[in-house]
């Protein structure tokens, strides 16, 4: 009676352990998910551009950060405590006000509302055709890629890949 006891307390202690497993997968990419699209403005081309739900295009007018930092038409920031600086080529700027490098502007593919799209010289445009990435992951317009080791998968919403085979974090 005892070894049954034992036995369901492990089985039960490994199900929620499962369990625990895939809630944080879960978590994870949908961090990684809002990561890829992440709304901001950036210095492109030595232009102001600003990306809103996953397209780019040019910054009209100023944008006032979460943090109360001011970015303007022109490249020029202003912090809450007045501090001010000039944005440089490829550097963006989030929502919350953090600055760095612009991953948006990297060449990649991903997948937006279900459909796979083909980020290129920061324009947002549907995947047109099957791609072979630098290290030889094959992507589809389906959403489906397949590793050098012949390994298949299907890109999940929010997800995307550099040019060089490389998932988003």
């Amino acid at each position: 009676m005892k070894n049954k006891k034992i036995i369901a307390a492990i089985f039960a202690s490994m199900l929620m352990l499962v369990v625990c497993f895939i809630a944080f997968d879960s978590f994870a990419q949908a961090q990684t998910d809002s990561a890829m699209m992440k709304d901001c403005c950036m210095m492109k081309d030595g232009k102001m551009m600003k990306m809103k739900d996953g397209k780019t295009m040019p910054m009209d007018k100023p944008m006032t950060m979460k943090n109360g930092t001011k970015c303007m038409t022109n490249g020029a920031c202003v912090m809450k405590d007045g501090k001010k600086m000039m944005m440089k080529e490829g550097q963006c700027m989030d929502m919350n006000g953090k600055m760095g490098e612009c991953p948006m502007m990297k060449d990649c593919v991903m997948m937006k509302d279900g459909k796979m799209m083909e980020m290129k010289d920061g324009k947002t445009m549907p995947m047109g055709k099957n791609m072979t990435m630098k290290n030889g992951t094959k992507c589809m317009t389906n959403g489906e890629y397949i590793m050098k080791d012949g390994t298949k998968m299907k890109m999940k919403e929010g997800q995307g890949m550099d040019m060089n085979g490389m998932m988003s974090k």
